[in-house]
């Protein structure tokens, strides 16, 4: 389970590097700053959550069902959220303008984020994190 949580982790962390990197130097001048802006949070979204993969790593010593729910959530609210927004910042230059169906995607990511951050809540008070 660890390790598993782990290299999601290291995966989603390398691509928001790449993303990061994407947005700032080449879709610069490609993308209007309301665009760019959108893009922007996609990298952070994903970022904050990669660093949630990981402390579950920290935290998990063998396999914990909220643990795993916790990492699920996390994992499909990343390609949830920051993925339907790497989208739909990038419609207009893609010219894909049937893309605009990925906007009710966005929020499902949010709220697979909300309830990953409140499973881990409630698993730590419920002192079920071993």
């Amino acid at each position: 389970m660890k390790r598993k949580i782990i290299i999601t982790a290291a995966i989603f962390g390398a691509l928001a590097v790449i993303a990061g990197a994407f947005g700032a130097h080449g879709l610069q001048g490609l993308l209007t700053p309301k665009y760019l802006d959108v893009w922007h949070t996609a990298v952070q979204y994903q970022f904050y959550h990669v660093f949630a993969l990981l402390f579950l790593a920290i935290i998990v010593k063998e396999n914990n069902k909220a643990v795993n729910a916790c990492y699920c959530l996390f994992t499909l609210g990343i390609i949830f959220f920051s993925g339907s927004l790497y989208l739909l910042s990038c419609i207009k230059l893609l010219g894909w303008d049937w893309l605009i169906f990925m906007g009710p995607i966005t929020p499902i990511g949010g709220l697979l984020f909300i309830a990953g951050w409140i499973v881990l809540a409630i698993t730590a008070f419920r002192n079920k994190i071993n």
